[in-house]
């Protein structure tokens, strides 16, 4: 990961720290199709919303190259913020708000 913070009109500070992928979760490409179709995503609105290339999730639904580590914790966070909009944010079906 690598984040650049502002430092007051100065040059910013790098700061990079190496992930161990080994903890992360795994994902086959049919539950990352799944969480997709749970957030209500193409595979487009994911590139648009993490940078990938537009044809890496389509290699990653057709097993040519692994799903990346980071996408099952990205994609499990999206869920856990669109369930929480939906439970706090979001009027309730019916009502008249």
């Amino acid at each position: 990961m690598h984040i650049n913070f502002p430092n007051k009109g100065k040059k910013a500070i790098h700061y990079t720290q190496q992930i161990n992928t080994t903890t992360l979760p795994t994902m086959t490409p049919e539950q990352f199709t799944a969480a997709l179709d749970r957030l209500g995503w193409k595979q487009s609105d994911f590139c648009r919303k993490t940078g990938v290339s537009k044809n890496t999730p389509s290699r990653w639904v057709n097993g040519e190259t692994p799903i990346q580590a980071w996408a099952p914790a990205y994609l499990e966070a999206m869920q856990d913020l669109a369930d929480l909009h939906v439970k706090y944010i979001a009027p309730a079906k019916g009502s008249n708000e």
